[in-house]
């Protein structure tokens, strides 16, 4: 199976990229071929223009962009999704690296 490429997009990309790093240790625990990253919202189409994404992950604090966002994506056949906010909230990296390969549709 090749690589994944999971973007997480928040207001300014910190929180985010706390989860990041307890979704990178997950992944390494259950042997998933994964590249995981955090950018803000108005790093978005810079991010998107300039790497593989396989999905995107919106934090729960931007989930009133969802639709914005799916539309910038429609084209590219990419899918997103909100994170739970109660994985978001307890930083569960597990959870959220699952839901995004759920995403996916890959296991």
């Amino acid at each position: 199976m090749s690589t994944k490429n999971i973007m997480l997009c928040c207001v300014a990309g910190m929180s985010t990229s706390l989860l990041v790093n307890k979704m990178k240790k997950a992944a390494t625990e259950l042997e998933k071929d994964v590249v995981i990253f955090a950018t803000s919202v108005s790093g978005f189409d810079q991010e998107l223009a300039s790497r593989q994404v396989d999905c995107v992950m919106l934090g729960p604090q931007v989930s009133y962009m969802e639709k914005d966002f799916k539309e910038k994506l429609k084209d590219k056949n990419i899918p997103l999704s909100v994170i739970n906010m109660q994985d978001y909230g307890m930083m569960n990296g597990e959870k959220v690296l699952l839901q995004a390969y759920e995403l996916m549709g890959v296991e």
